[in-house]
């Protein structure tokens, strides 16, 4: 049989050759159209690096391998009024440095900050990866890291940010989803995953539970979309208008909050 969007089908009427993967002793099967999505975790390999490559130059533009600074750090970190950094005046989100949503997400603070947070994008993001596909994957990622941004905002609309954990804490919020349309029940792994890292969030001081709650809402809300909200299955089909509609609009909100919390700061 092969698996469908709307359930299992016989090859003759899914239309098509199957794409039949070996994955250990089980055979994965995925309807025609739908490619073996991410396989080699290429989108998240290449998430790592470019982390890892901006820290670097953040580095040597700071003050050493655990005090990254200089004007890329400045440029892209996530501050919500304007700030100064020596003689330079840099604009915030108020002043209409939008891309601060987004670049904040690809910064890090020290070294241990970077490596517990690549580490995480390695355990989760692969398997996201591989049901979802790459372009949904790196999709889903960028939106959960704007939705991150809006939450930090709203928590603390003066405080600089930076940090990928909104972005993977929105994987951790597809595989909530994805978890729960396979096994019927939310009390699995990813949901312990999820109370435990939150807990952390509020237990240390310096993290931002705000991007944090921000990430999981905004990549719980992608991969409803990515399932057209209950009308099929997250990890099969084609990213589809529905799923398209439902990132947008993930996405515009979480600018549009963003906008409207830090609107007036100088």
């Amino acid at each position: 049989m092969t698996v469908a969007p709307v359930g299992l089908r016989c090859p003759e009427h899914a239309g098509g050759r199957r794409q039949v993967k070996a994955l250990g002793n089980r055979v994965v099967v995925r309807a025609p159209g739908t490619p073996m999505a991410g396989t080699a975790a290429l989108v998240t390999k290449a998430l790592i690096a470019i982390n890892v490559g901006i820290y670097l130059l953040t580095v040597v533009q700071g003050a050493g391998l655990n005090s990254p600074g200089g004007r890329v750090l400045d440029e892209m970190i996530l501050s919500g009024p304007r700030f100064i950094d020596g003689t330079h005046i840099y604009n915030g989100v108020a002043q209409g440095a939008w891309w601060r949503l987004i670049t904040s997400a690809f910064l890090h603070a020290n070294i241990i900050h970077l490596a517990f947070n690549m580490l995480a994008l390695w355990w989760f993001g692969g398997p996201v990866e591989q049901y979802l596909g790459r372009l949904r994957f790196i999709l889903l990622y960028l939106v959960a890291g704007l939705a991150g941004s809006a939450g930090a905002l709203l928590q603390a609309p003066t405080t600089p940010t930076l940090g990928a954990s909104g972005a993977i804490f929105g994987i951790l919020g597809a595989m909530l989803v994805l978890e729960y349309q396979a096994t019927g029940r939310l009390g699995g792994n990813a949901m312990t995953l999820i109370v435990i890292n939150l807990g952390i969030s509020f237990v240390y001081s310096g993290i931002s539970w705000g991007g944090h709650i921000g990430g999981l809402v905004g990549g719980i809300l992608g991969t409803l979309a990515f399932a057209r909200f209950g009308r099929g299955h997250a990890a099969y089909g084609r990213l589809g208008l529905v799923g398209v509609a439902g990132l947008v609009l993930i996405g515009a909100a979480s600018v549009a909050i963003a906008y409207w919390k830090v609107k007036g700061y100088a």
